[in-house]
């Protein structure tokens, strides 16, 4: 029996102020027309576990660096009903300061982390600084003690988290990045984390500039249409359509239900 998750991702904060022209690698298609980023966590679900996908950043960061952020992305979980001691698994996408910060509210948790990731994010290309600003040494940091507290599951390429969830390093945006399948009742839908930040990214061929290996970050996009049960599975990591396709739950307008489009 396929186990079924539900799915939802958690908006917490935007940059309003992003142009097109800063969101892909090469020509603008848009000729430097406003184009937002949403900063997103998501939850997988199902009668046994609860699986956080990233955690997200907290007001101090989103202040340094020049974000808004609506809500601790942690906190916004208790419209579904989730406290942070509730959360049984934390996968953690990349090691990027968007992805990765919140990591000591979730009591609980085991940590998921490509073992390529830390080997980037602690190894010698951060020093250089174009490499190592979307990272946040204390990230970092706390994610070697989680390893010294015996609290991360590392993986070296795909692999099974839990029935019906898994992982799959598609390396590019960060040499550790991985992207997240889950069994669900509308098929096998593939969060993107960033591999692609919008859905024209994949559409164009043109990723997002942030990239440690350009041509992985294209494969990458090239995979993650494959690991997608079909077109309207794929959600890609901070694509503001996601709030037009999916429906809000009740009572919260910025949590989307990932298994019912509008």
């Amino acid at each position: 029996m396929v186990e079924e998750y539900e799915v939802y991702a958690v908006q917490y904060g935007t940059l309003a102020e992003r142009r097109s022209a800063e969101n892909y690698l090469g020509p603008d298609p848009h000729d430097n027309a406003p184009m937002p980023l949403h900063y997103y966590v998501w939850l997988i679900r199902n009668a046994d576990r609860v699986i956080l996908v990233d955690t997200g950043f907290n007001a101090d960061r989103a202040a340094r660096r020049g974000r808004r952020i609506d809500r601790n992305p942690i906190e916004a979980l208790a419209a579904l009903d989730v406290a942070p001691e509730d959360v049984d698994t934390a996968i953690i996408t990349h090691l990027h300061y968007d992805h990765a910060g919140n990591m000591d509210l979730l009591p609980n948790a085991r940590f998921v982390l490509q073992e390529a990731e830390m080997g980037f994010a602690t190894g010698r290309h951060m020093r250089h600084a174009l490499i190592r600003h979307p990272f946040e040494l204390a990230d970092v940091q706390l994610m070697v003690a989680l390893n010294y507290a015996e609290r991360v599951e590392w993986v070296n390429g795909d692999a099974e988290i839990a029935p019906g969830v898994c992982v799959h390093h598609l390396p590019g945006h960060s040499l550790g990045l991985q992207a997240v399948t889950v069994e669900t009742r509308a098929g096998r839908l593939c969060l993107a984390s960033d591999v692609a930040h919008f859905y024209d990214n994949i559409a164009r061929g043109q990723p997002f500039p942030i990239t440690a290996h350009v041509t992985g970050q294209l494969d990458g996009q090239e995979a993650v249409k494959r690991l997608a049960g079909r077109p309207e599975l794929l959600i890609p990591g901070h694509d503001p359509k996601v709030n037009e396709l999916f429906r809000p739950i009740p009572g919260d307008a910025l949590i989307f239900d990932l298994t019912r489009p509008r």
